[in-house]
Formats: C-alpha cells, sequence, structure tokens
C-alpha cells in the first residue's frame, strides 16, 4: 500500500475543550471544527489544524466508546494514527490479508466528489491505523465534524509531524518492526543499541515509501538497569507513543513562544553545553542561545539537527511533544542521549546536579 500522508492524529484524552487550549495556547494549532452532534457517536471531538498538521481530540461521553478504554487503561495519548492513502477500502483489506487485526471496517462520509472513507486495523498495543481516502484532500474531515472554516495554511509555529517514538515491551521490537515490514509495507532504514550507563535500549526505524510515515521503535534491554522506556511501558500499561515529534522551520521562535504561552521543556544540564563545540563544530546557531532556550544539538553526516521536548503534561508522565528543526539530518539526536549522561556524570563529579 501507498501510504502518502499522516492524514490526522486522534488523541483520547479526559476533556477535550481542556486538551484543546494547551494546544492551541502552546503550539499554535487552530480550532477547525467540533462534533455535530454533541455525543451523538458516544463521544464529543474537537479539530485541530497547523500547517499540515491535524489532531483529532475525542474524549467518551459513555462507557462503549473506545476512547473510554483507552483512556482508563493508558490515560490520555494517541490512541489513532491516520493513514492516507489512495484507497481506503483496498489499504484495509489488504492489511487484513497480510494479518491485521481489523478494528472498524470502511466507513463513507460525504458524496459526490467530497466523499471520505475510513478503515481501522490495529498497529501497536491499543493504537489504531485508520486508512483515510479522500476525494478532495482540501474538502472537509468529516460529516461527524462541524467545522468552523478557519482555513489551514502555513506561518505557524509547526508544520508537520516528524516521527513518532513508540515503546513496546522487551522482545517485541523484531516482531513488531516486521509486522510493519509485512502488513503495511514499511522499510527497516535505521537501527542502533543506545547504551547510557548502566542502562540500555534498542531502536529501530520504519518508515513508508513516502517517507511521510516515520516510526522509531524502542524497546529496552531487562538484563541491565530500568530506564526511561521502562518506566513508560509501566506507568502506560503496555506499549502505545512516547512522543510526537513537530518539525519547526524555526526552533528558537517556536520554542520562545510556547514557552511564554506556558508549555514546558525538560531542561538540559549546564555542562552539555561546554562540550557542544568540541562535539559539533559551528552548527549556524550559538551556543548561548541554545543554553538559553535548553535546546539540543546534534549532527550525522547529512547536517545539524535541533531538537527539545517537552515535560509531560499527564498524572502518569506518559505522552509528550517533541519539536525538531532539521538542517538536512536525517537522524533522531541519539548522540544527545550520550552527550547528556557525560554532562550529567561530570557534575555529579562536581558537586549536585542543577538542572537549568
Amino acid at each position: 500500500m501507498d501510504i502518502t500522508a499522516i492524514d490526522h492524529i486522534e488523541l483520547f484524552v479526559e476533556d477535550v475543550d481542556e486538551a484543546a487550549v494547551h494546544l492551541r495556547d502552546g503550539f499554535g494549532f487552530a480550532l477547525a471544527g467540533r462534533s455535530a452532534g454533541k455525543g451523538t457517536r458516544g463521544c464529543e471531538s474537537v479539530l485541530l489544524w497547523q500547517d499540515e498538521i491535524t489532531l483529532l481530540l475525542t474524549s467518551a461521553t459513555g462507557t462503549d466508546h473506545r476512547a473510554a478504554e483507552y483512556v482508563r487503561r493508558h490515560g490520555a495519548g494517541v490512541g489513532v494514527i491516520g493513514l492516507r492513502v489512495d484507497d481506503a477500502e483496498a489499504a484495509f483489506a489488504d492489511a487484513v490479508v497480510r494479518g491485521a487485526v481489523p478494528v472498524a471496517p470502511p466507513e463513507s462520509f460525504g458524496r459526490g466528489g467530497a466523499q471520505v472513507v475510513f478503515a481501522s486495523v490495529i498497529g501497536f498495543g491499543d493504537v489504531e491505523h485508520r486508512f483515510v481516502s479522500r476525494d478532495d484532500p482540501a474538502g472537509p474531515f468529516a460529516s461527524f465534524i462541524q467545522e468552523v472554516g478557519c482555513g489551514r495554511g502555513g506561518g505557524g509555529l509547526l508544520t508537520t509531524v516528524d516521527h513518532f517514538a513508540v515503546c513496546v515491551p522487551a522482545g517485541t521490537l523484531d516482531d513488531t518492526v516486521r509486522r510493519y515490514q509485512e502488513v503495511f509495507g514499511l522499510s527497516l532504514t535505521f537501527e542502533e543499541r543506545i547504551l547510557v550507563g548502566s542502562q540500555a535500549m534498542d531502536s529501530k526505524v520504519v518508515q513508508s515509501a513516502s517517507e511521510r510515515l516515520t516510526l522509531t521503535i524502542l524497546e529496552p534491554d531487562v538484563t541491565r538497569d530500568p530506564g526511561q522506556i521502562d518506566a513508560f511501558l509501566e506507568a502506560h500499561g503496555g506499549a502505545g507513543v512516547q512522543h510526537v515529534a513537530f518539525l519547526t522551520g524555526d526552533i528558537a521562535t517556536a520554542v520562545r513562544k510556547s514557552a511564554e504561552s506556558g508549555v514546558r521543556f525538560l531542561a538540559t544540564p549546564s555542562g552539555y553545553y561546554d562540550m557542544l563545540t568540541p562535539r559539533l563544530g559551528p552548527i549556524g546557531i550559538t551556543v548561548d542561545e541554545l543554553r538559553e532556550l535548553n535546546v539540543l544539538a546534534d549532527r550525522d553526516h547529512a547536517g545539524v539537527m535541533l531538537q527539545i521536548f517537552t515535560e509531560s503534561r499527564h498524572p502518569r508522565g506518559t505522552l509528550f511533544y517533541e519539536l525538531i528543526d532539521r538542517r538536512g539530518a536525517r537522524t533522531f539526536g541519539s548522540n544527545n542521549i550520550h552527550a547528556l549522561y557525560e554532562a550529567v556524570e561530570r557534575q555529579r563529579a562536581s558537586g549536585p546536579v542543577v538542572l537549568d
């Protein structure tokens, strides 16, 4: 199947209005619509847009909607990754033949040149992939959403979804990757083992032929000390999306504006920046500005990448977001993990660790 784009991300949340306010104020998303009939589908939804990113926020109004069970088991998080394809019905049938577990059979909305088709299968854990085909890509999202006509357009803080970071239980990484290759037609593009002190994790990246869907899949090494992947899996109750990475063309502006609007980003030990120039050389932005903003930097064979992670707002400490500014780089900043660890160790050796 040919996955041409990420059509939308559906977040299952407890309160759609509260979640929408955070994403609108903090990251510059615009309100695009909400449920046409309050609770008529067993849920309430709010639609947000920004450039190429579409977010559908959904909370259950009763116990029968899938969002209710998802939130009970995992807390708020990514429940659906919508995949744009030419023919959702054919993609659904093909995926099921290849071994995908069906969730929802094809359902059509609209007619006469504006038809939209949804059809869903399980991806990993309780996260589903919803195949979406649209006669008019610029047309309405779906008939159950009453749109407000805000328009899409660029000029915001964020442009598109760069990748999803997915945590899976130990021993399931290879099977998960194989399923994405065999069922969804993705290719393995990158793999590495990451050692951080006494902790370790294995990572494999799968990507669609269009390069519009990228999953960085991580599993912990349970023979070593528990780390952040173990913590996510325990708090989340199994496999899930740890973070969504949004691409930005100007990370300094995006971080400043988001921080001014109340978004809390992870702090970086000051010592990390002391070794940045010797490690990377010139990167097109001053170390002082990176230090001020807590932005991380890395370099690969293709160029430079700047990135920062938000704190999780959720009681379980699960889902969070990444802002990433790619200046040619094609990898995912794994060197930053080592650099951060070494910086912390240097500060521990010289005294108490202070996160700026």
